[in-house]
């Protein structure tokens, strides 16, 4: 159920430049009687008078009664509107002194500048969305791949909210059946179906954490993977970032240490970004340049979600290696040995010590051995050896993991009250405290500094 919004919000809804269409869109009840004050249609019709979803060309006309611009009136009137008001969208010419004139006007004859996401906030505030979607329409708006595309526009239907709510009437089902109990008390009489009420909640529980596990693909798919190609001089680390991106981008030499800054490319595997780096050789160095490139491969090494470690099979392995081994001991790491094409005097026996046999990875960057192989450790480091398939998953974002990980402590209590045959006031508090949790991701419990903070992450005009 929507709430009373009295005054009227105008603002560009596009970006200042050149441009073949600039828009201002006003929402509220006013729109419609500020809007026909400053425009006049060629065939002399009023706005109020035209049916909702129609258009109107004409010119919009200052107090002077001199002409602004020539445009065409878009309406669309409550509720049927993305805000649930009555919206009315001015296609201007494209540029900056139109728009604002036009939004000038508008000001002038009593709208006010919109704050930024007002017109989604309206929408969330009418009723029109949740929160979750609300948020949905920032993830779509700022998405960068095709998969983060898909993956917004599932949330903008509404696939969390669907979640959310049925995970809320299964808890209000479980401590309906709780407080039932509470009525027999004082009869002495134990009536709690205690396992079958144990089973439901840890069901639950499951839902949450695999809802958990799923954002960190989510956030994969939305932002992409850093990931930094570590190693001493001259491994091949350079030939292997060409080799990956399919480009020459950083410069290859048989000189060590050539790189002496970080070299970065996006690349895409499957729709995800990849945000490989290219450091510089780690090693002692007396050269003031080259240690500012080895301090700058330390910081990459603590930053990224992902280390390919360049070992040269054509080394045993020394004293440097294991140096760098132990700096990154503690990372996700694949363990890439390289130069496979010439005689192997790397023991592999001894790498394996330190990693996961099946993220080591033999290859030759000079002549593109193994490269298909490493792409596909290097989406199984990633994802952890699953798949992401987006009709079937619902994805949350970073807020809602937080309120969900906070759920989950709260029916991990509840299951152990349950478990210890606690009076059902304790678990019964519990299962209400996730409850309204809950209610804070799709925006029916939240509190007023979540939805500005929300809401502050957006464009103007949006």
């Amino acid at each position: 159920m929507g709430i009373e919004i009295n005054d009227t919000v105008v603002a560009v809804g596009t970006r200042a430049g050149e441009a073949a269409i600039g828009i201002v869109k006003l929402s509220g009840n006013r729109s419609i009687f500020i809007v026909d004050k400053i425009f006049k249609s060629k065939n002399k019709k009023k706005i109020k008078d035209i049916d909702t979803y129609n258009m109107l060309y004409g010119h919009i006309i200052d107090n002077k009664g001199q002409v602004i611009d020539e445009v065409i009136i878009t309406v669309m009137k409550k509720p049927g509107s993305y805000t649930r008001e009555d919206v009315v969208e001015i296609n201007c010419h494209g540029g900056i002194i139109a728009t604002t004139k036009t939004m000038e006007l508008c000001v002038e004859n009593g709208a006010r500048i919109a704050d930024p996401g007002e017109f989604t906030k309206r929408a969330f505030l009418n009723g029109r969305i949740d929160l979750s979607q609300a948020e949905a329409v920032i993830d779509l708006v700022r998405s960068r791949t095709e998969q983060s595309l898909k993956l917004a526009a599932k949330n903008l239907q509404g696939n969390i909210k669907e979640e959310i709510k049925r995970i809320r009437r299964n808890l209000l089902d479980i401590r309906v059946q709780l407080e039932a109990s509470v009525d027999f008390i004082e009869e002495d009489l134990e009536v709690t179906p205690y396992q079958e009420i144990i089973e439901e909640v840890k069901k639950l529980r499951v839902e949450l954490e695999e809802l958990i596990i799923n954002e960190k693909k989510g956030e994969i798919i939305k932002n992409g993977v850093k990931i930094a190609i570590i190693g001493k001089p001259n491994v091949g680390k350079s030939s292997l970032l060409n080799l990956l991106s399919r480009k020459d981008k950083a410069i290859v030499t048989p000189i060590p240490g050539t790189t002496r800054d970080a070299v970065e490319e996006i690349l895409y595997v499957e729709g995800i970004p990849l945000i490989l780096i290219d450091t510089a050789g780690i090693r002692k160095t007396r050269s003031a340049i080259e240690k500012i490139g080895v301090d700058k491969s330390l910081k990459h090494i603590d930053e990224a979600e992902l280390i390919l470690l360049v070992l040269d099979g054509n080394r045993k392995l020394d004293q440097m290696d294991l140096q760098i081994i132990s700096k990154i001991k503690e990372k996700n790491i694949i363990c890439c040995i390289n130069k496979i094409d010439l005689k192997q005097k790397l023991e592999v026996e001894k790498i394996k010590k330190y990693f996961d046999g099946k993220y080591i990875k033999k290859i030759s960057a000079l002549k593109g051995k193994g490269i298909k192989e490493l792409e596909n450790k290097i989406r199984s480091a990633i994802l952890g050896g699953g798949d992401i398939v987006l009709e079937e998953k619902i994805i949350i974002n970073s807020r809602h993991k937080k309120v969900l990980e906070e759920v989950k402590k709260s029916l991990e209590r509840a299951e152990e009250a349950l478990k210890d045959k606690i009076s059902e006031e304790f678990p019964s508090y519990d299962l209400q405290t996730a409850f309204e949790l809950l209610g804070e991701i799709i925006g029916e419990t939240a509190r007023e500094d979540i939805l500005d903070k929300i809401f502050s992450q957006f464009c103007i005009g949006k």
